[in-house]
């Protein structure tokens, strides 16, 4: 219910501020079972424009342990169904849990597979994640406002689904198995970076 009640709120902000944004092949997102959303994370703004793309879906989302600290600040992200993950040293929990979410069926799960907008590697939490939980990766790519600046500037904002991938939970995620599934993913992300360049 407060999921639904913010992302409510935050749609109608961004469409006052920015106007609506654009979903695209949103046909291809699974419509009977919860799924992990992957993105590259290249601003921000990325977790935002996703979760109203993938509307009504709910997700939960995987944050720094760093925007915990603060106590205001922990009980709204936490309620948004965040939970914090030591991206410096990740435990056990940084798969445990999302696992566990994923399984319960109830709440999707967005991810950054480079785990920070300042690094292009893939790490291959996504693909453990999603081996262990059976659930599909949807690839989504974001493209707008990187900036509340542009956002002003009603810089036009898109959102656009690929292809799920699926991780067979029989595969062995071995060196060679990973590279092939992460290979695989970031081809999904290039492939819908060039369809929404090419409009």
């Amino acid at each position: 219910m407060f999921y639904s009640i913010v992302r409510g709120i935050i749609r109608i902000i961004v469409y006052i501020l920015n106007g609506k944004p654009e979903v695209q092949s949103r046909e291809v997102v699974p419509k009977d079972e919860n799924y992990i959303l992957a993105s590259p994370h290249r601003t921000w703004l990325d977790p935002v424009f996703l979760a109203l793309a993938a509307s009504p879906e709910q997700f939960s989302f995987m944050a720094k342990k760093e925007l915990f600290k603060n106590p205001l600040l922990r009980r709204l992200i936490m309620k948004m169904n965040a939970f914090p993950v030591d991206r410096k040293n990740p435990g056990p929990s940084a798969i445990k849990t999302p696992v566990k979410i994923l399984k319960e069926g109830k709440l999707g799960l967005v991810i950054f597979p480079t785990g920070s907008r300042h690094s292009s590697e893939l790490k291959g939490g996504t693909l453990t994640i999603a081996k262990l939980s059976g659930k599909p990766i949807v690839p989504a790519v974001y493209s707008g406002p990187t900036t509340f600046k542009e956002l002003l500037q009603r810089k036009k904002a898109v959102v656009r689904f690929g292809e799920p991938l699926v991780v067979e939970r029989r595969a062995r995620l071995n060196d060679e198995t990973a590279k092939q599934y992460g290979d695989l993913l970031q081809s999904r992300f290039d492939t819908i970076d060039k369809e929404i360049a090419q409009q």
